[in-house]
């Protein structure tokens, strides 16, 4: 039944400023692990709007909601059946519409996930598609086709899916169709111009409610190489993000940004689009945000660099350069729902990838995760933050294989599927059942003792990890020469050690094992931990960095 709905609520408006989207802290929401209003163990949509004040406490800009959609949730809503509906254990399209209304009235903009590459084999065209059998015109808005060998019973191509395994499932017809994801998640053919006049009609849905942009899911994937030739290498996911491949990054893909981009501005209020686009590099990046495409693209290079200062540098550099050619912001990330939270990962030695299932280093992880944070919030441009990244949560590495709901864990193949890790649901109280997740228990089992990490925990405590998150944003947004921009100057600094200026502004980043002295170049605005200034000079002590009004 068609739900109808009010006039959306105004965006905020930061007085004459424009751009919004150039500087901005945006905090990502994982619902069905951020609040849960009803208890039944599962975070909602409603759990998220009694949350909001203290996101607008936090001091965040926008506020990111990975997928709510209608979905079977055989990829955690990934794999979308009803792109126009939210689903029911998320709540109702009235509490989407109260979420951003009462986002808006707090200043938080708010971006929705979308997710374009693939929809659920529950979805209303695959259903009839499979129902009508070859020959169907719903078939050629997928990627069907009749296998190889003497009776197709082969793949039609080499193409293997990125949870492992082959990219193809046969059906009872005999065709094949293609699944870069899950056999659940059937790509979309973005040849077919059907295919285009949805998403246009799904955009303009959300934008009518209000949202002020979207977070493109495997923006990259969309257009595939004519003709779907075989790759010929035995390994292909080792080339994922280091190489082209004829399933990612084809040149077609922007075609239909410059098309989206034309429809967000038909709205007013600085709507925005944001890329996730694996690339082979910063340079194949910068094209998905010329200035007709998209506003921003993460950034997964940075995310990928070890705590070591010159790798910092490097990366750092090269996204400027990129990103300056073409007028968009940089942007920095450290964790989201797809990695090992960055506690976890700078706790174990460099090298184990981006998913891990030791803990490492407690103390260690935590110390350089605070140093690493005030150095990305330090940069030229956009800042992404993760859910509980700012509690300094680790990733939980224990979780029992019969608790796990992340789909590649289940494949003999593929990413190493152990993304539930980083999914495990944000503890809010000291104690009860769920430390104020909700009133029963949570999806994932939280371990014991999250409650000391928790939101109640910590306010109030100067020396906690949230109260550092706090004011570094304060700060962020009380100077002007933070958030916005592209330049800073690099400073000379003893090997292991990064050190830039901005305006009235430099940043210190110890990234050894052992302390430092420097000079002291102004006054201590904020530090990730305990610092003594004696006179000229001061000891940076290891994995620590250091704000400075100059």
């Amino acid at each position: 039944m068609t739900q109808h709905l009010a006039a959306p609520a105004a965006a905020p408006t930061s007085g004459t400023r424009t751009d919004w989207w150039r500087g901005a802290v945006i905090y990502q929401v994982y619902p069905r692990s951020f609040a849960d209003a009803d208890g039944d163990g599962m975070g909602d949509l409603a759990g998220v709007r009694t949350r909001l004040p203290y996101l607008k406490d936090l001091g965040v800009d926008a506020v990111w909601l990975s997928p709510f959609y209608a979905s079977p949730q055989a990829d955690a809503g990934y794999d979308v059946a009803d792109y126009r509906a939210v689903d029911p254990m998320f709540g109702t399209l009235h509490d989407a519409d109260a979420l951003i209304r009462d986002a808006h009235g707090l200043g938080l903009r708010v971006i929705v996930d979308l997710v374009p590459n693939h929809s659920s084999d529950r979805h209303d065209w695959f259903r009839r598609a499979l129902r009508e059998g070859p020959g169907s015109p719903l078939r050629d808005r997928y990627h069907f086709r009749p296998g190889k060998g003497e009776h197709g019973e082969l793949p039609p191509n080499d193409w293997e899916s990125i949870f492992g395994g082959p990219a193809w499932t046969r059906v009872e017809d005999g065709e094949w169709y293609l699944h870069l994801f899950a056999p659940e998640q059937p790509d979309f053919n973005w040849d077919h111009p059907a295919v285009h006049d949805e998403f246009r009609s799904i955009l303009r849905f959300w934008l009518d409610l209000g949202v002020d942009g979207f977070r493109v899911d495997v923006a990259h994937g969309l257009v595939k190489a004519p003709g779907l030739p075989d790759i010929g290498h035995h390994d292909q996911l080792k080339l994922l993000g280091s190489d082209t491949m004829p399933f990612f990054d084809q040149d077609g893909v922007h075609e239909v940004y410059r098309s989206w981009r034309q429809v967000l501005a038909e709205y007013a209020g600085d709507r925005i689009l944001v890329a996730e686009a694996w690339t082979p590099t910063v340079e194949r990046t910068a094209l998905y945000v010329r200035p007709d495409e998209m506003h921003q693209a993460f950034n997964f290079q940075y995310l990928g660099t070890h705590w070591d200062a010159a790798e910092l540098r490097k990366v750092i550099d090269t996204s400027l350069a990129a990103m300056r050619p073409v007028g968009a912001p940089a942007t920095w990330v450290l964790s989201n729902h797809d990695v090992t939270r960055h506690a976890t990962r700078f706790a174990n030695p460099a090298g184990l990838g981006t998913q891990l299932r030791t803990p490492g280093d407690r103390a260690l992880g935590l110390r350089r995760a605070r140093a690493a944070t005030l150095l990305m919030l330090a940069l030229p441009g956009s800042a992404y933050l993760y859910q509980g990244e700012e509690l300094g949560l680790p990733d939980v590495t224990d979780l029992p294989d019969e608790v796990r709901q992340d789909p590649s864990f289940h494949r003999a193949q593929g990413q190493d599927g152990f993304r539930d890790g980083c999914r495990v649901p944000i503890p809010w109280t000291k104690d009860g059942s769920s430390y104020g997740f909700g009133a029963g228990g949570s999806w994932l089992p939280q371990p014991e003792g999250w409650g000391e990490l928790s939101v109640q925990a910590q306010t109030g405590d100067p020396g906690s990890t949230l109260e550092l998150y706090r004011e570094a944003l304060r700060v962020r947004r009380a100077r002007p020469g933070l958030g916005a921009g592209s330049a800073l100057t690099w400073l000379d600094a003893p090997e292991g050690v990064l050190a830039f200026g901005r305006e009235g502004f430099v940043c210190t980043a110890n990234t050894t094992a052992d302390p430092v002295r420097v000079p002291a170049p102004g006054t201590v605005l904020l530090a990730s931990g305990p610092v003594e200034v004696t006179g000229p000079e001061v000891e940076l002590p290891a994995d620590t960095t250091v704000w400075w009004a100059v």
